[in-house]
């Protein structure tokens, strides 16, 4: 269970204050009657995902695994932000033992990069999953056209069996053209939004080809659900945090950084913006959120931080316990004088740092600091990590009056750029 610390948040206000107002918010969302209440999927599926859809993903990861050296995900937001988070948290940036190799594509129009992505899979052994619900979102469409034409080049008929979709259930460009091409399908679930997709085949496909046990991501999903569940605020840590969301914003607090210390946890920042970017930044509301690797961005961002103008509170996410550690050595000539940790563990001086930090922002530099503590970095972690954040943004953005399932503002950009590019 992820542990919740508002000691160090300066909030004026009691959370438990709020208790009334979460009980009403969370008794709609369990009852359905919430706004947005046709993109609450999320809220039951770990118990109510199809168990054959899961044994089918399970054997093609494990035929992927067998017959490429490299999964081409093809998605933009949720489609490709959930799985990669989930990927290199599990399984670090530079993992020794991972079978196929996943890389990214469709999340952006950048010529150059789909470029050298096209050039760095001409020799290998290439599968593709294109993830999109509609198949006409324009990133993804533009890579997956590229994309399926190199693999039918380099294929022939067998590109029908190292193609995949993961879309619409019925209906939809890419469903159609998967049916008639005759590409494998996984569903995206009409009532799960992409933001909170990766719990879903659209994340479980490539984390189950990386070699990361999708079975105890669902199992920490279920377990994080029924923890995070009650309304009560003494014992619900995320509605808690949601609350101190609230409390800070009122108090003139429009900007959330979220801190980690482990840079293979960055693609779970960018997820979290996505999460909560999109699902409260609306009707004129909503925190902005931003994120920092710590102690890397402390030399970058640090100064402003700590002696800038206070617009802004941190929200840190400690793991207790990192995958790996390793000692730091002694050494006799102490050329470097740092023999004064000789013996000691890195992580152990890593979380000397995080208290270092959190005292010289919270107690010199007088910015409000949320503690959030997960276990590890594991699958289970991830899983329940989910439900965490899933919970919380439901209840904070609900607490402000907005439906936290729609993003209407992610149209304005699409529809100018189909005017500028002529599209009828």
């Amino acid at each position: 269970m992820i542990s919740l610390d508002l000691s160090h948040a300066k909030l004026n206000e009691d959370v438990a204050s709020w208790q009334e107002k979460v009980n009403e918010v969370d008794a709609s969302l369990q009852n359905g009657t919430c706004t947005g209440n046709d993109f609450i999927g999320w809220l039951h599926w770990d118990e109510n995902y199809d168990k054959e859809e899961f044994a089918r993903i399970l054997e093609t990861a494990k035929r992927i695994q067998e017959n490429s050296d490299v999964l081409v995900v093809c998605g933009i937001g949720g489609s490709y932000l959930g799985p990669r988070a989930a990927i290199e948290m599990v399984n670090g940036l530079y993992p020794a033992d991972q079978k196929v190799e996943v890389i990214y594509t469709g999340n952006t129009f950048s010529s150059t990069y789909i470029n050298q992505v096209m050039e760095y899979i001409k020799d290998k052994r290439v599968t593709v999953n294109v993830i999109s619900k509609s198949g006409t979102t324009t990133e993804t469409a533009i890579a997956f056209r590229i994309l399926e034409q190199f693999m039918w080049d380099k294929y022939g008929e067998e590109a029908k069996s190292r193609i995949i979709a993961t879309t619409d259930k019925a209906r939809g460009t890419l469903k159609n053209l998967a049916d008639t091409k005759g590409y494998e399908t996984f569903v995206i679930p009409d009532d799960i939004g992409g933001r909170f997709s990766v719990i879903t085949p659209v994340g479980l496909l490539p984390i189950a080809v990386a070699g990361i046990s999708i079975e105890d991501l669902m199992k920490g999903l279920n377990e994080g659900m029924k923890e995070y569940g009650m309304a009560d605020l003494n014992q619900n840590p995320a509605y808690a945090y949601a609350v101190a969301r609230r409390i800070l914003q009122n108090q003139g607090y429009d900007v959330e950084m979220f801190v980690e210390y482990e840079p293979q946890m960055q693609k779970v920042a960018e997820w979290w913006k996505q999460l909560f970017g999109e699902s409260e930044g609306k009707d004129g509301l909503g925190i902005l959120p931003d994120s920092a690797v710590f102690s890397t961005d402390l030399h970058s961002l640090g100064q402003f931080i700590q002696d800038g103008k206070k617009v802004l509170f941190e929200t840190n996410l400690y793991v207790d316990q990192p995958p790996v550690d390793i000692p730091f050595p002694s050494d006799e000539a102490n050329m470097d004088n740092m023999n004064y940790l000789a013996g000691k563990n890195v992580d152990w001086v890593n979380k000397m740092a995080a208290q270092g930090t959190l005292e010289a922002h919270e107690v010199t530099g007088n910015v409000p600091n949320i503690v959030l503590t997960m276990p590890g970095m594991t699958s289970y972690d991830f899983g329940n990590m989910c439900a965490f954040f899933f919970k919380a943004i439901a209840m904070t953005t609900l607490l402000n009056g907005s439906n936290p399932f729609n993003q209407p503002g992610v149209e304005v950009y699409k529809k100018n750029m189909f005017k500028l590019l002529g599209k009828e």
